[in-house]
């Protein structure tokens, strides 16, 4: 990530904490090569290696506290106006500055249902409160200002996640290209990770499974991984499904579908266009109650129902999710109010956030037609991010 995004989202962060009781933000990280914490993403930009202090202040202080050899990657971002150093342990230093900004109430990076902020492990937490426990202090989550500065994203941020949209729209055109007649779901896999490769992306979160290829109804929907048995047939649906991440760091996550014309056919049969009518219709319903201040649930309700009013099974997962540095980005969801959600479904949605769209449904014999689409909103509802599939494509 820039150091000019960085900034902004600390900047983001001094702004959302001014809106709540929170004193003081506290990131407090440590070997971060093997235990990452999610927020460092936004508020740093890279990893540590020492016990690492972050501190941002609701009065408008932002503060680092680093070992002596990560000091300048930390002022290099210009994120901080102080920047403290120590060698031989962290604790006197963390106290004495926590000490003068005399919080009462500290969030810190734990979370019940959000993994974004649940970036404190539980030793970690163990040792802050082991330090600082003369510190008359309350600990709570910090959970909904990391959350909605990785929501909200910044114009920069969207720019960089509007550039890689194309870039994949730009792959799958070429995909699409390939003589797919004939392939396994393996080698129109292995031939897909080349073209991403030339565009200068990797597809995010490893390539077992990215892109998801499936053929025909014998495929293994959702994230299961290509069958090098199964090929490409006349009279199937050829669905795929790729999440990619460019060399800025942000990511783009779209499904793209065909129909595999039989001889004399011209375009795909009734049972397969009802469905992707279907699916359209309810994918629409969705985007017409996403805006601003609407609980997320309502968003997926809306195409939830919608689809089952056409005739098909609900689909058994959210309706999309944020999108950005990571595939799956922020901590709510556009998803049913189940327990395996948590509190995600509640969220209120904001101008700024960036998500997919994403529902689908088997049709028997032919196989899996999935739309996902990416948008943005705005203050009024949405806008595209990506140039919507609206008709399948033949092959």
């Amino acid at each position: 990530m820039s150091n000019a995004i960085t900034r902004q989202k600390v900047n983001q962060a001094i702004g959302l904490l001014q809106a709540t009781d929170i004193d003081v933000w506290l990131t407090f990280a440590r070997e971060t090569s093997q235990t990452p914490d999610p927020a460092l993403d936004l508020i740093l930009g890279h990893g540590v290696t020492w016990d690492s202090a972050f501190i941002l202040a609701r009065t408008g202080e932002k503060i680092a506290i680093v070992g002596r050899y990560e000091a300048d990657n930390v002022r290099n971002t210009g994120a901080y106006d102080e920047v403290q150093t120590y060698d031989l342990g962290i604790a006197d230093l963390l106290r004495q500055t926590l000490t003068r900004l005399g919080p009462k109430k500290i969030g810190l990076n734990y979370s019940l249902s959000g993994s974004e902020a649940d970036g404190l492990t539980h030793g970690n937490f163990l040792r802050l409160t082991a330090m600082l426990h003369e510190l008359n202090v309350d600990f709570v989550s910090a959970e909904d200002i990391i959350r909605r500065i990785r929501e909200q994203k910044s114009a920069d941020e969207l720019a960089l996640i509007a550039a890689i949209t194309k870039t994949q729209e730009r792959v799958y055109a070429e995909m699409f290209k390939l003589p797919l007649r004939g392939m396994s779901e393996v080698e129109i896999q292995t031939r897909s990770h080349a073209i991403i490769a030339d565009h200068g992306c990797e597809p995010d979160g490893g390539a077992n499974a990215n892109p998801i290829v499936n053929a025909g109804p014998d495929s293994s929907i959702g994230h299961g991984m290509p069958n090098p048995n199964l090929t490409v047939q006349s009279g199937q649906i050829l669905h795929f499904d790729m999440w990619l991440r460019d060399k800025q760091g942000y990511c783009a996550d779209l499904q793209r579908c065909a129909y595999v014309l039989r001889a004399g056919e011209t375009e795909a049969p009734d049972l397969v266009r009802r469905a992707w009518d279907a699916c359209w219709i309810a994918l629409e319903a969705g985007r017409a109650v996403l805006k601003p201040g609407v609980q997320a649930f309502e968003t997926d309700l809306a195409a939830r129902e919608a689809l089952q009013e056409c005739g098909y099974p609900e689909y058994m997962h959210a309706l999309g999710h944020h999108i950005g540095r990571k595939t799956h980005d922020g901590g709510s969801v556009l998803g049913p109010r189940w327990e395996r959600y948590g509190d995600r479904p509640f969220k209120r949605i904001e101008a700024g956030n960036v998500f997919t769209l994403e529902l689908g449904t088997i049709v028997e014999g032919y196989g899996y037609i999935g739309l996902e689409e990416m948008v943005v909103v705005t203050d009024n509802g949405t806008a595209w991010l990506s140039t919507p599939q609206r008709h399948i494509a033949l092959i």
